[in-house]
């Protein structure tokens, strides 16, 4: 027997259910929705008779007549399509002036899927979508019209308004597709996933708050390492920049890639990788051993090249970077971290707990650190293990900002800023589910990656304004729906209350 089904949800709101009496219990067929007010719970339940009683001969028992009975003629989030709207045009996307891009990046917001379901999406929403013809057409027009550059310029417009662009922050991921064989762009490559599956990487470079200001795509087998020029200078002739200071982590750090920003008259700031600290503070342990105070940092050069010989014993004090004075080297900063010392120690017992049951042959054998094999058997690399907790609680960075302009704790500062864009990533991957991908070729790719850039700059804008998520901002708006049903002979339009968390979002989103 299928019957409606009232159910009570956490946030008080009454949810209506199509469901079905099986072996003594109830089995959900269809959730139609939840209802905050009488009139959207009568609206929802005449939806309800009027689905089960589809296509079926039914007996005339005056329903038609009983006063209660509801016909539903629209259902509207109309607070989140408003607010989406008031985003895009206050950002000045309204600049391009196709409806169906607008529907695309909308739908990608309020429930990421496929273009073929986006038009259930917004249909629930009650936006009247444009046909999925007119969407895959919208593709098309993305790379041809350069939508893209004309987003990328909006953003930037409001980033130099209403933050700082001096320093941008840079990052990679990957990103992957359920396909079997490999083409010109998809191709298998280093995935930090661990996937075999053929993939693109994609650079993205935000403002110090994580706000998008470009997005790169390149070949799944690419290094990250060059990835990071082209982007730069394609953002950088987009808006004819000369100066600003680059962040990125230490797979950027690349003699390649530092000597191309510098020549482009750009300032940068990467991590270092600690292999190069004995090398950078040789000058700091020849005066002071390995002894290190919490918060100590030390302001030192490192050398550009690794052929390059660097003197820096011959006085206690330690060398301040110039780049005349030092034009074969770079401004290098390590600081230590009491805190971090205990979380490098444990992991370094870890790895040598590892060796040794690897060389006992309690493990299996895999590519594991401090294990040393010689044609006498497995043994522990007790010099590695030892110059390694020599170094534990150091991170270093690299720059070629001199201490004059920026001192030490600025740039420490800068670098931590990398959350950010890390944070842009995975709201990407997981709000907007940029991955995995159907499309197979390159313009659809392209145009796909355009809208996720699109929605991530709304996202962004949305959460800055409102403290909250864009995942909460939708799921606070969406149920909150203008629902115009026939009730007792009259038309009425039952208008959802209000939370407390609905006026937050549209107070900060509309002042």
């Amino acid at each position: 027997m299928v019957f409606l089904r009232k159910v009570k949800t956490a946030s008080g709101a009454t949810a209506v259910q199509i469901a079905e009496r099986k072996d003594r219990r109830d089995v959900v067929l269809e959730h139609l929705g939840s209802a905050h007010t009488e009139a959207e719970l009568a609206a929802l339940m005449s939806a309800g008779r009027d689905r089960i009683n589809a296509g079926q001969e039914a007996l005339d028992l005056g329903l038609s007549q009983d006063p209660q009975s509801a016909v539903v003629h629209s259902r509207r989030s109309r607070q989140l399509l408003q607010t989406l709207r008031s985003a895009w045009s206050d950002l000045g996307f309204d600049v391009i002036e196709d409806e169906a891009f607008f529907h695309l990046v909308a739908a990608r917001l309020i429930e990421p899927t496929s273009m073929s379901d986006c038009s259930r999406v917004l249909g629930e929403v009650g936006m009247d979508p444009v046909h999925r013809s007119t969407m895959k057409r919208c593709l098309a027009r993305v790379s041809q019209r350069e939508y893209r550059d004309q987003i990328a310029t909006k953003c930037f417009e409001h980033a130099a308004t209403s933050g700082d662009i001096s320093l941008v922050l840079y990052d990679v991921t990957t990103l992957y597709f359920e396909a079997e064989y490999e083409d010109e762009l998809r191709k298998v490559g280093y995935s930090k996933e661990r996937r075999v599956d053929p993939q693109i990487v994609v650079g993205l470079l935000v403002d110090r708050n994580g706000f998008p200001l470009e997005i790169g795509c390149f070949e799944g087998n690419h290094a990250e390492t060059r990835t990071i020029v082209p982007i730069i200078k394609q953002f950088q002739a987009r808006h004819n920049l000369a100066d600003m200071v680059v962040v990125a982590d230490a797979g950027m750090l690349s003699t390649t890639n530092l000597t191309a920003l510098d020549e482009a008259g750009l300032k940068f700031i990467v991590g270092s990788r600690q292999v190069k600290a004995p090398g950078d503070l040789a000058h700091h342990f020849h005066w002071n051993g390995d002894a290190f105070e919490d918060g100590q940092v030390i302001d030192t050069i490192t050398p550009r090249h690794g052929s390059t010989r660097t003197d820096q014993k011959r006085h206690r004090r330690e060398p301040v970077w110039d780049a005349e004075q030092y034009p074969g080297h770079w401004r290098a900063i390590w600081a230590f971290s009491t805190k971090r010392a205990t979380r490098d120690g444990h992991t370094l017992t870890a790895q040598e707990n590892r060796a040794r049951a690897v060389i006992d042959g309690d493990a299996a054998v895999k590519s594991t650190r401090f294990v040393k094999t010689t044609a006498a058997g497995r043994t522990l690399d007790e010099a590695s293990l030892e110059r390694a907790r020599g170094l534990v609680g150091l991170k270093g960075y690299v720059t070629n900002i001199p201490a004059s302009v920026m001192p030490a704790a600025e740039v420490i500062s800068s670098y931590h800023d990398l959350w950010h864009v890390e944070q842009s990533f995975r709201m990407s991957k997981t709000d907007l589910q940029a991955r995995p991908m159907f499309h197979r070729k390159r313009d659809a790719i392209e145009a796909h990656l355009t809208i996720v850039f699109t929605a991530l700059a709304i996202a962004r804008f949305m959460q800055s304004k409102t403290g909250f998520s864009i995942r909460k901002i939708i799921r606070t708006l969406r149920p909150l729906q203008d629902v115009t049903i026939s009730l007792a002979g009259q038309q009425i339009t039952a208008k959802p209350e209000l939370t407390d968390d609905a006026r937050h979002v549209l107070d900060a989103l509309t002042h």
